[in-house]
Formats: C-alpha cells, structure tokens, sequence
C-alpha cells in the first residue's frame, strides 16, 4: 500500500546561484560523502553536468521528504539521504535508489518502508518522483 508520494521540481538556475554564492558549502550540506565526490568529479571534467547532477539530489530528497511526511525535520536530513544509481551491469543499470543513514535509516526500517524514485533533468530544471510503500499488514498493524 502507499505510504506516502512525492514530488519536486528544482531551478537549475536557482542551485547555479547557490553554488555562485556558497561553493562547495552548499553541495556540502546538501550531498552525502560519496554524492559530493561524484559531483566534484562531474564538475570538474563538466561543470553544467556537476550543477544539474545536485539539482537532482535536491529534487530528489525533496520528492522523498515529502513522501515520508516529515519535510526537512528530524530525522530527515540532506546528508543521511543519498540518490545513487545502479552500476553497469546490473539489470536496471543508471536507475536511481535511494540509500538512507543513520537515523533516518533506523526510522525508515522501523516502519518496514520501501521507496521508488524517478529523477529526470533538462537545462533548467530537475525533476523528482518518489513513491514510499508500506505492506497492508504494517498499516493495519497501527
């Protein structure tokens, strides 16, 4: 059964600025360890590709805490929430998941969740759609 849905949509142009203003504090507070490094070695090799790249993690974790119902509050946080995408070679290879830490992990398990998300970008927008699961026996549970 569905838990919760949720969707963004980011102004490239508004997380250019951001970057323009804060550098790579921004990224910083906004991407996990890995993302952060995979932005900086998109940014560095292509920098428009670096800035759409964090308009979708943004968009993303946005779709994400509104489908869990919390937004912005405890314990969803920019940077326990990671967008990944599966390797080459697996069967849904670029598919975006999503990977929680922490607290959030811990809460997220707690209620037996599963998530879906969708991104998508063009030049001056990312978009996200994020769908959260519960099992009907959870549900019923409460």
């Amino acid at each position: 059964m569905i838990y919760g849905i949720g969707t963004d949509i980011c102004d490239v142009r508004r997380i250019r600025d951001s970057l323009a203003r804060h550098g790579d504090r921004f990224a910083a507070k906004v991407l996990s360890e890995p993302e952060f490094a995979i932005w900086k070695a998109r940014s560095a090799r292509w920098p428009e590709r670096g800035v759409r790249y964090l308009a979708t993690r943004f968009s993303a974790k946005e779709a994400f805490s509104k489908a869990i119902g919390l937004g912005m509050r405890m314990p969803m946080t920019w940077r326990l929430c990671e967008i990944a995408n599966q390797p080459r070679g697996h069967a849904q290879a670029g598919q975006p998941f999503i990977v929680l830490h922490g607290g959030l992990k811990a809460w997220f398990e707690a209620r037996e969740l599963q998530v879906h998300v969708s991104v998508t970008d063009e030049t001056d927008y990312a978009a996200s759609f994020c769908v959260v699961e519960v099992s009907a026996d959870k549900l019923e549970a409460k």
